[in-house]
């Protein structure tokens, strides 16, 4: 498959903060320093965020595959920008659905951003393929099942694992291929470049934008702020 062209890895860093803040790139790290609201993780350490314009957070709802799950009126909507070779993306995986069981009220969406290597944005096209094909529960399936398996993660792995999910393997692999998934994925991924994101996973919750993992803990009280007050801290 023709992986679309992505970040320059050089630009992105591949230091993994100590702790679960996902994979920061030192504008990233920088703007820890500057936080928009005093956030700290659960390694104790600054959660870099920012204010999210709000022109393109509406844009997120009717993003082209992106997943989501929860009710459209929820009071509180978190988006998950992710890669499926992130290894923080694996933790927050599970703190996520875990939150999401606990919080009826919640709206998650999910959208792709495979800045790591090309063998990502392989696999996001399989995952964007098997939504056009299935919908978002098989796609939603494919997700947790690919975070849940170990190593690394590409076209073929996700084809494999996509196919138990009831679509064609000729099929997928031919939509995977297309310039329709091309220009998806693409979307996605110039929605997340616009949004300043540069590490994965990273959110959007309560009018900012949160870079990197912050904890199981913290992830919970960024969303209870979110609710109570409409930012991430109150």
């Amino acid at each position: 498959m023709t992986a679309i062209r992505l970040i320059d890895r050089r630009r992105l860093g591949t230091l993994a903060l100590a702790g679960g803040l996902g994979l920061l790139s030192a504008p990233a790290r920088a703007q820890a320093a500057n936080q928009w609201f005093a956030v700290m993780g659960d390694n104790g350490q600054p959660v870099p965020n920012y204010r999210a314009p709000v022109e393109l957070v509406e844009d997120i709802e009717d993003l082209p595959g992106a997943i989501w799950a929860g009710p459209r009126s929820a009071s509180v909507k978190l988006i998950e920008f992710y890669d499926y070779n992130c290894p923080w993306c694996r933790a927050a995986e599970k703190a996520r659905d875990a939150l999401r069981m606990e919080e009826p009220d919640l709206r998650v969406g999910l959208v792709n951003n495979p800045i790591l290597s090309p063998a990502s944005a392989a696999a996001a096209k399989v995952d964007l393929a098997l939504l056009t094909l299935k919908g978002a529960g098989a796609s939603y399936g494919l997700h947790r099942r690919l975070f849940e398996t170990p190593g690394r993660i590409d076209g073929p792995r996700a084809l494999d694992a996509a196919v138990e999910f009831g679509a064609e393997r000729g099929k997928l692999e031919t939509l995977a291929a297309s310039s329709e998934i091309g220009e998806m994925l693409a979307r996605q991924q110039r929605l997340a470049a616009s949004l300043g994101i540069s590490a994965t996973p990273s959110y959007v919750v309560g009018g900012a934008t949160v870079l990197g993992y912050p904890g199981a803990q913290a992830l919970a009280r960024i969303v209870a702020s979110a609710r109570r007050c409409g930012s991430i801290s109150c």
